[in-house]
């Protein structure tokens, strides 16, 4: 119960006093933010109130951080509208149903993968992969707001892209010029003061000023579209009815808005704790978000998240604990107690215009650029999860499924042909790769270095090309192979290696290994394999199994081995050390008789 760790901190009047000053700034966007959303998500605007109700208060209380404010969130909302057109074309009066059964799915996976500590699970979900998706679901959340501002009506196609382009051909012909106005106003009053006066919140200024604006022009009788009526008193627990057809549906969806809305949760809040120095634990935040979910779904809302832009608020004012999502749930309770009959007359494209200004700063185009110097396949994935996003919309599950399918086969890709180098003795004294720097090799011995782990996919390409290396020296007798890339071996590799070296002990060539890791010698010694090759062909380094073979080869050793001035006998060191010493005692004995006499005692 991470609650009981800020508890006490309340008593501090100056903890409580930031805490409350934040809770009332985040619920002042809120409010309004979370009614747009539900709008995205094709749910009424009031649900969108209830998910930033109880939900909020129950992830403070359960997640690890103290600051993430939890509730609607773009790139859920729209995701959660993928998921229930298709069934709520057949069934449209089961929507609000399907919405809450949605995310009591959601949360139970979350809340699964937080018990049983599975939250590594959620890396599955690469960097690219989010990021081409991120961007993709930007541009269709912003599109998806177009008739809304333009105040017209279009027919909804299979495709999302489809759907705009009717949009546009219908707002060229029959725009509503005042629904446009108010459109268009509430984005200069936000854009403006983000600007000019960004302590002011631009998204409740919009929403007074155009509701006031709507209400004084008869915006309504002019044919604009405004929320109505929203139903006052807080939301009764209801459990909603599970249709197992239904939630077979669901299912993939639900999968799918639990990792994307728990990465961007467990992304805010890291980059928070970061600055805070506060303790994070992603499986106690699957948690948090797991009941926030369950709860949602228990009280009549639907999925929701961790905020970027409602947590950078509660930041920026001050939170300190998680007392200040409880005051933020509050002032939503006011709101839908006392408040509903003041947004009556809120128009509709104000809700379009705060959704197109949140969802602004999801597009990054850097990240991409990012990634592809780095690795391009890495940018390539982010590319072509981008595009399937735009062209597979509403099914965004799909784009989602390629792009991690996409990032594991091309990391397996990467790890089936590993960097796999014979060394050889360069001018500085260290061993480098031979090919790289056109260095001389030995014909007798033959170091080879492997920077992979050893596993099924490319054990064979390891067998291939030792062999491969192998024909190619016709004098080869030691083959050390240099372990310290190597990280695992699995069963496939391990029987990979004791096949290859006992083919190759009968060809005449003797396999070594040298500066193995310790996960990797355990792996030797249990199977057995260190026992039946014996220990004398396992060295720390690779000087040392370079002397190991010299006293072995003895005078077959070639005299213009390239690997010779990385020998060290310790008798010969020892030797030339001696004899050094005696030829310089020597050398200033002669000098000392070679002064004159009277200088002879203090020279000596």
């Amino acid at each position: 119960m991470p609650f009981l760790e800020w508890l006490g901190e309340l008593r501090d009047t100056g903890t409580l006093r930031a805490d409350l000053l934040a809770g009332i700034t985040v619920a002042l966007v809120l409010v309004p933010q979370s009614m747009a959303y539900a709008q995205l998500a094709g749910l009424p605007p009031y649900v969108g109130l209830y998910a930033s109700l109880i939900p909020v208060i129950i992830a403070s209380f359960l997640g690890s951080s103290r600051q993430l404010a939890t509730g609607p969130v773009a790139v859920v909302s729209l995701m959660t509208a993928a998921a229930l057109q298709p069934i709520a074309s057949a069934n449209p009066e089961g929507y609000l149903v399907y919405a809450a059964l949605l995310a009591i799915m959601v949360g139970g996976f979350q809340l699964m993968l937080g018990l049983f500590r599975l939250g590594v699970l959620v890396d599955f979900l690469s960097h690219p992969v989010v990021v081409g998706f991120t961007n993709g679901a930007a541009i269709i959340i912003a599109t998806s707001q177009l008739s809304k501002i333009f105040g017209v009506s279009a027919e909804r196609s299979e495709h999302h892209y489809e759907t705009v382009w009717r949009v546009l051909v219908e707002a060229s012909q029959n725009t509503h010029l005042l629904t446009l106005i108010m459109g268009i106003v509430a984005l200069a009053i936000m854009i403006l003061l983000k600007k000019y006066a960004p302590k002011v919140p631009g998204v409740l200024t919009a929403v007074v000023v155009t509701t006031l604006a709507s209400w004084l022009l008869g915006f309504q009788a002019a044919g604009g579209a405004v929320v109505g009526v929203v139903p006052s008193g807080l939301p009764g627990l209801s459990i909603p009815e599970f249709n197992w057809t239904v939630t077979g549906q669901l299912l993939a969806s639900a999968v799918t808005i639990a990792l994307i809305g728990f990465m961007e949760a467990i992304a805010i809040a890291k980059a928070m704790a970061g600055q805070t120095r506060q303790r994070l634990d992603t499986n106690q935040e699957l948690v948090g978000q797991g009941m926030a979910n369950i709860t949602a779904g228990l009280f009549q809302a639907y999925p929701v998240s961790g905020s970027f832009s409602r947590s950078a608020v509660n930041f920026s004012a001050g939170a300190r604990t998680g007392f200040a999502a409880v005051v933020t749930g509050a002032v939503v309770a006011i709101t839908l107690l006392f408040l509903t009959p003041l947004l009556y007359h809120l128009p509709q494209a104000t809700l379009a215009a705060v959704i197109m200004m949140a969802v602004v700063n999801l597009v990054k185009i850097a990240p991409i650029r990012h990634a592809m110097k780095i690795q391009p396949h890495d940018g390539w994935v982010a590319i072509i999860t981008f595009v399937l996003t735009l062209v597979v919309a509403p099914h965004l599950d799909q784009a989602i499924i390629v792009g991690v399918l996409l990032s594991l086969g091309l990391y397996l890709y990467r790890t089936m042909r590993p960097r796999f180098v014979e060394l050889s003795l360069h001018e500085d004294g260290t061993l480098r790769a031979a090919s790289l720097y056109n260095l001389p090799t030995d014909e007798v011995m033959s170091i080879m270095r492997f920077d992979g782990s050893l596993y099924f996919a490319n054990s064979g390409y390891f067998e291939t090309r030792i062999l491969s290396h192998v024909a190619g020296k016709e004098r080869l007798k030691y083959l050390i192979i240099d372990c310290e890339g190597i990280n695992e071996i699995d069963a496939s590799g391990m029987e990979m290696i004791e096949g290859l070296t006992h083919r190759l002990d009968t060809g005449g060539v003797t396999l070594m290994f040298a500066r193995a890791k310790k996960q990797v010698l355990d792996i030797f010694r249990e199977s057995g394999f260190m026992e039946h090759l014996g220990m004398d062909y396992f060295f720390r380094t690779r000087t040392e199994a370079i002397n190991a073979v010299r006293r072995l080869l003895g005078d077959e050793l070639p005299a213009d081995s390239p690997l010779r001035a990385r020998f060290s006998d310790p008798n010969e060191a020892a030797t030339k050390a001696l004899t050094a010493a005696a030829r310089a005692a020597a050398e200033e004995e002669e000098k000392v008789e070679e002064e004159p006499g009277d200088d002879a005692p203090a020279k000596a």
